[in-house]
């Protein structure tokens, strides 16, 4: 103690602070200000490094802004580094250790000793002592532990089975944006065509039900047939304003799937609609592909070896174990008479009783087999499933549309013939409200069932798992992703879906309603 006292005031004084910092640590909340930046600094994130919007907006290059700036689609992209990062440090552990150390020693007094007689217990040295009280120390040991790398071999396989399952998860999260666009993006198209119209007529409605109550108060007209033209008018204005809400929830919709900034103004390409597929009835071979192509089935069918490798690692840690350590040591002690010196050793140890557990692994191994198998083909009877439900969906789809464009055709006609009718009369021009409601209606109909065919056709992609995606998204501009996902689609459809010509959109299905009124 002499010897050393500001060695051991600092050692006290450390201790006291560090007792002092463990007794002060209290939860301290987020302040207001850093709240608020968190925000700030979340939304730029959200829309960072996106490509703007100088043209109208292609469903292929919608489904390009979606795959690429989707934040799902990110999240997805950022567990599949990270499964392959914890594989890489999994790996590592397969190396020997090579550990190198150094420290300092130090004591108050000497450490020696005296020694005995054993039998007449008389002592024979006086007190000495081999060892300085203060000395450094240094090493460099290599190891390796037969166990250890059996274990670690075992959990690199794992990781690399989660590198995969992460794969098929991006996978079905891109199936799945795709199918929310094409689901999203008619019904946005339609609302884009539509919304200019219903506007309009939702402007005319409410002037006509303006003079219709003040034809009701000057008494121009009986008192019955002025309030059941009020009750139709009012009719029309509720179906027109929930056709309007339908439009824009439409347009809300897409824009949150490409991840368009709030405010940000978004037109589309209003180009002819593309041709509805006809798709083969050979449901076999649909099914055989939902079977090799779906990520969920795939995922499963990792997970079952991901498990498989726990049993290993259990069945390993039975075996014998061999270690084998090889070190380089030094130590600074005056009175050694080698301060340098190499140690190699060679260990092997059998825990016996750990075999009993054998049979009760050989038992959980079939029984966790038996189970993931059963889950596999529960989920393949759930995709086939889905598939024929999917086929079917899809061609309803298409007769409906069939069925909206033939509607169509018909309400026209009838606008026609009330636009050549009009007169001054109020009755006249409730008719031809009535004619353009009906219309607007049936071409609300019409574009809604377009887009629930595409959606149909969305969903039976989908359930078959084909996958759109090219081989990197990071490194291409949305004009080039989307030339490949329209490239790879038609290839799809070409391969495996496609058995004769299609259904080509009515060109008369998307005659605006300004268009029918110029005509007159």
């Amino acid at each position: 103690m002499r010897r050393h006292p500001l060695k051991l005031l600092g050692a006290a004084m450390g201790t006291a602070l560090l007792l002092g910092a463990c007794g002060s640590l209290e939860p301290t909340p987020y302040t207001q200000d850093e709240l608020r930046k968190r925000v700030t600094d979340d939304k730029v994130r959200m829309y960072a490094d996106q490509e703007p919007v100088t043209l109208p907006i292609t469903f292929y290059e919608a489904a390009a802004r979606a795959l690429k700036y989707n934040l799902d689609y990110r999240l997805k992209l950022m567990e599949s580094a990270l499964a392959t990062d914890l594989r890489d440090v999994a790996s590592y552990e397969m190396l020997p250790r090579l550990v190198a150390s150094a420290g300092y020693v130090g004591r108050n007094n000497d450490s020696g000793g005296t020694s005995i007689g054993i039998e007449d217990r008389q002592v024979s040295l006086r007190a000495s002592t081999s060892e300085e009280r203060d000395r450094n120390l240094a090493g460099l040991g290599l190891s390796w532990n037969l166990l250890d790398f059996g274990v670690a071999y075992y959990r690199t396989q794992q990781r690399s089975d989660q590198i995969l399952m992460a794969n098929e998860r991006r996978r079905k999260v891109a199936q799945n944006v795709l199918q929310d666009v094409r689901n999203a993006y008619w019904r946005a198209l339609g609302a884009q065509r539509l919304l200019p119209e219903v506007d309009g007529l939702l402007a005319r409605t409410h002037k006509a039900l303006g003079a219709a109550r003040e034809a009701e108060t000057k008494g121009l007209l009986p008192r019955q047939d002025v309030l059941a033209y009020q009750r139709a008018l009012i009719d029309s204005v509720y179906l027109l304003t929930v056709r309007r809400q339908d439009l824009e929830f439409a347009q809300a919709e897409l824009a949150a799937l490409i991840s368009l900034p709030p405010g940000a103004k978004m037109v589309l390409a209003d180009t002819a609609e593309p041709t509805m597929p006809v798709v083969t009835k050979d449901i076999d071979r649909l099914e055989q592909l939902s079977l090799e192509n779906r990520p969920e089935v795939m995922e499963e069918w990792y997970r079952m070896r991901v498990d498989d490798y726990d049993l290993k690692v259990a069945k390993a840690q039975l075996w014998p174990n061999v270690g084998i350590t090889l070190d380089s040591l030094y130590d600074s002690n005056k009175f050694l008479y080698n301060n340098a010196w190499n140690v190699i050793g060679v260990q092997v140890s059998f825990n016996l009783l750990k075999l009993l557990q054998m049979p009760s692994l050989n038992s959980a191994q079939a029984s966790q087999t038996r189970t993931a198998e059963a889950r596999r083909v529960a989920l393949s009877m759930a995709v086939l499933t889905q598939v024929r439900v999917g086929y079917l969906r899809y061609q309803l789809a298409r007769q409906e549309v069939e069925f909206a464009d033939e509607s169509l055709r018909v309400d026209r006609r009838l606008l026609e013939y009330a636009q050549s009718a009009r007169t001054a009369s109020v009755g006249t021009e409730l008719e031809l409200i009535r004619a353009e409601g009906r219309y607007l209606l049936s071409r609300y109909q019409r574009e809604a069932a377009y887009a629930s065919a595409q959606a149909a056709q969305g969903r039976l992609y989908n359930s078959v798992g084909f996958d759109v995606l090219p081989e990197s998204i990071d490194k291409s501009d949305i004009p080039s992703l989307a030339r490949d996902i329209e490239k790879k689609m038609g290839e799809h459809e070409q391969r495996s879906l496609i058995a004769s010509s299609g259904m080509q959109g009515s060109g008369n299905a998307t005659t605006p309603l300004t268009s029918v009124t110029q005509q007159h």
